[in-house]
């Protein structure tokens, strides 16, 4: 289903909002799946796709990490996604496609938790593209994640969207 009258600036491009997959933006407790994506983000039109993977790592500030686990308000966070979309083919007038999908849940070490994919004319415009989309999606979104280190302990951290909202993250 693609945007009409008001909203659209590429009445040809297709921006649903689902969790389903195939959908531009998507959360999940599946795996994500950086083939899926890319070839979401992917046209005959395009001269670049630029994709953005964020991945569980094994230490965060010299900490071990043991696993993370996500938590999103969905319908805002995936709002959020589509605003994203809207703002950046405002920006840059030859952005094709968006591509946005986002885990919850347990994720283990390794585990890809975000995966942003641009595709659009040209390089230059792909790279900023997408690396606008993922440092917004990270202040805005309503995701939370909380890490667990090795040694027991655990805390949330990347509440940016929370703190705007001066909302409380349930332990």
């Amino acid at each position: 289903m693609g945007l009409t009258g008001k909203n659209s600036l590429k009445p040809n491009i297709d921006i649903q909002i689902a969790t389903n997959e195939g959908a531009p933006f998507r959360i999940t407790f599946a795996p994500l799946s950086v083939a899926d994506v890319y070839a979401q983000a992917d046209d005959a039109a395009n001269g670049a796709v630029v994709m953005m993977s964020g991945t569980v790592r094994s230490q965060t500030a010299g900490r071990a990490v043991e696993y993370l686990e996500y938590q999103a308000y969905e319908p805002m966070a995936l709002r959020v996604f589509q605003d994203i979309a809207t703002q950046i083919r405002t920006r840059w007038l030859d952005v094709n496609h968006v591509v946005i999908h986002h885990r919850t849940g347990r994720l283990q070490i390794g585990e890809i938790s975000v995966l942003v994919a641009v595709g659009t004319s040209h390089r230059a415009e792909a790279f900023a593209a997408c690396q606008y989309a993922i440092d917004t999606l990270k202040h805005n979104a309503p995701i939370w994640k909380k890490e667990y280190w090795r040694d027991g302990q655990s805390e949330w951290v990347s509440i940016g969207a929370c703190e705007q909202l001066n909302c409380e993250v349930s332990t």
